[in-house]
């Protein structure tokens, strides 16, 4: 592995450590094992290497969120029993993967001044609302845009905020179940 690597694998490990705002230089190369010189020579700057860890953080767990929802057995399951059973897994994720969101919403701070980072959430927050139709409707992001589209945009508000809680309270994060309830209570209401 060459220092390249080595410094952003180290960055990774600094940001779910010390977070994105907290994460200094020194921080990085010394769980690297590299020098101060090769941040600049390979990233440019300290800000450039922490948003290419961040990026790499939360595309690895999305990769492992990807293979624990293909691992759900939702065969047969329609409706919000289909949502029950692949949520739990979602929040199975989350709890296994929250230093990589406590990364992320430090990471919220630093939008207003790099524009990388903001354009870089951004589109992972459209790449996934496909996600989360085809997940959760089987929806063809592709032959269906606009039904994806809308669909997602539910699931991604109501994971954003489960998200949020998740992280301040984790006890208190609602279940599969709890959530299924609230649907079914909301669809009977109208």
């Amino acid at each position: 592995m060459g220092h390249r690597e080595d410094l952003l694998d180290g960055a990774v490990r600094c940001i779910y450590e010390k977070g994105y705002g907290r994460t200094t230089a020194r921080d990085i190369v010394a769980a690297s094992g590299t020098n101060l010189g090769s941040i600049g020579y390979h990233y440019g700057s300290t800000e450039a290497l922490l948003n290419a860890a961040l990026e790499k953080a939360l595309e690895d767990w999305g990769r492992q969120l990807a293979t624990a929802l293909l691992a759900t057995d939702a065969e047969g399951l329609h409706g919000l029993e289909r949502f029950e059973a692949y949520w739990n897994s979602v929040i199975a994720s989350l709890g296994a993967h929250r230093p990589a969101f406590m990364a992320s919403f430090d990471a919220f701070v630093q939008m207003e001044h790099a524009p990388a980072v903001r354009a870089m959430i951004s589109e992972g927050m459209r790449d996934a609302r496909g996600m989360w139709a085809s997940v959760f409707h089987g929806v063809d992001a592709a032959a269906e845009p606009q039904k994806a589209f809308q669909l997602g945009s539910f699931y991604q508000a109501l994971i954003s905020g489960v998200l949020t809680q998740w992280l301040i309270d984790p006890a208190d994060a609602p279940s599969g179940h709890d959530l299924a309830e609230a649907l079914r209570m909301v669809a009977t209401s109208l």
